[in-house]
């Protein structure tokens, strides 16, 4: 019997398939009429709409990033970029129609909720179906809903902060995202208020040739701390998925967030999502990132350390497989005196997969007495896959502790050698050591999250069967 990839029969829950059993799905393409259309369903106030055609203007102005991976492969005209489920939003898992709640179960989702969440946001497609927030969180005046919901009951809070970390006219698939946003999540936590237990919003693309452009905006207020986390899957279909969402983060001053994702899109997704975070006085920012799927990632999230002493940490890791070509990293802009950004960024490639990560660190005359550490570790499991280190410093002022520390490398085979020689099989001395390489970033995970990316980088280390 003939070799089979593990790839193309994997059954992990991950790949479940609904039926395309949607209430609405809007026509493919991108125009005024399909962004008003959208804007029409929604019942936006004239504001949002007049941000959406901003947006779509802005969107047909700027060029394609030339720069990174190529996007020839994305055509607007073959996407959907509005599916509406057949589900409201729902506060009880048991309202949810029950194709949707089963996905989510096999996901593990709910069972998450109960054990180890304060809060839990589920988006199916283009619609939060599922919301929910402990009420005594509610009870001290913590925010957490829908980004529509938000829109609709705060909506002077809202238009306060939306666009103002992330203008439209950022990039090409930042105006796209405004034009056609839908779904996502909103969370305010107020002044000098520690959530104990993290919130996580999910978001699941089921529909094909279709997009998922869900918009989060989190405030954290003086004082306050959070940990938030972001999942993410999609099964894998022949064509085209798209995914540019935004996420725009306030860490007001002497709060902290913990902002998490663990990104698992199946490798027919171009993952083109667009994060960032303006940090004041005395503020922290965790980034934690694991990238897994995508047929291309291009994911650079941005702190902009704003005021005294603000701090930024940044621990992320990416595994490349057989098609995948994963352009990540971040950028750090330090504009104030006594910030520090510490980063460890971690890449495995394998079957030729593409591993880049991009660092743009700038330090402003400002930025006297500023600490900047920049750690990036790559490493390649065969002679087919590609592996890249493309750093950027721009440092303005000679009052600054900088350093940067990259390491590209394979699997040593002596080290193999030795693993097997003590009755371990070649397989699980590769897994061994790719775990090892990994474990600085499981750690920062909860105990449930840092499991699940064990178990991707198992299942990105299968080999074949038969």
């Amino acid at each position: 019997m003939a070799k089979t990839k593990v790839e193309d029969v994997n059954t992990h829950i991950y790949d479940i398939k609904n039926d395309d059993n949607y209430s609405y799905k809007i026509q493919k393409g991108l125009d005024k009429k399909i962004v008003e259309e959208i804007s029409n369903m929604k019942n936006e106030p004239t504001w949002m709409k007049n941000y959406r055609l901003k947006g779509l203007e802005m969107y047909n102005k700027l060029e394609m990033p030339t720069w990174g991976p190529d996007l020839s492969v994305l055509d607007m005209s073959d996407i959907a970029t509005y599916v509406k489920p057949k589900s409201n939003i729902n506060t009880k898992w048991e309202d949810v129609p029950e194709d949707i709640r089963n996905t989510f179960d096999a996901l593990g989702i709910p069972e998450a909720e109960k054990k180890s969440l304060a809060g839990v946001g589920a988006q199916y497609d283009s619609e939060i179906v599922y919301h929910s927030l402990q009420e005594d969180l509610a009870k001290k005046g913590v925010i957490y809903t829908g980004f529509e919901t938000a829109v609709e009951q705060y909506e002077d809070l809202v238009k306060q902060y939306f666009t103002k970390c992330v203008p439209i006219s950022d990039h090409k698939f930042v105006a796209l995202h405004y034009a056609v946003w839908s779904g996502g999540s909103f969370v305010y936590v107020p002044k000098g208020v520690k959530v104990e237990i993290p919130l996580q919003s999910y978001f699941r693309l089921n529909s094909p040739e279709s997009g998922q452009f869900e918009h989060t905006l989190i405030i954290v207020d003086e004082g306050a701390d959070l940990h938030f986390i972001e999942g993410c899957s999609a099964p894998k279909y022949n064509k085209v998925n798209l995914h540019a969402g935004c996420v725009e983060l306030f860490v007001k001053q002497g709060a902290r967030l913990r902002y998490s994702t663990i990104e698992n899109w199946s490798k027919n997704m171009l993952n083109l999502n667009t994060k960032k975070s303006i940090v004041e006085k005395d503020g922290t920012m965790e980034w934690v990132s694991g990238s897994f799927g995508s047929r291309i990632s291009m994911l650079y999230p941005m702190t902009i350390l704003k005021g005294k002493n603000a701090k930024m940490e940044y621990t992320g890791i990416s595994f490349a497989g057989a098609g995948q070509n994963l352009d990540t990293g971040l950028k750090v802009v330090h504009s104030a005196p006594h910030t520090s950004s510490v980063v460890n960024s971690k890449s495995i490639s394998k079957s030729g997969g593409i591993a880049t990560f991009r660092s743009n660190i700038v330090i402003t005359e400002n930025a006297t007495n500023s600490k900047s550490n920049v750690s990036c570790e790559s490493l390649m499991l065969d002679s087919e896959s590609v592996s890249d280190t493309i750093p950027v410093s721009n440092i303005q002022t000679n009052d600054v502790e900088f350093s940067h520390e990259a390491k590209i490398g394979k699997i040593s085979d002596e080290t193999i050698f030795y693993l097997m020689s003590r009755g371990i099989s070649e397989e699980e001395a590769k897994a061994m050591i790719v775990r090892g390489f990994a474990s600085p970033i499981s750690k920062e995970l909860p105990i449930e999250y840092a499991a699940e990316m064990n178990s991707l980088i198992n299942l990105e280390l299968e080999g074949s069967i038969g």
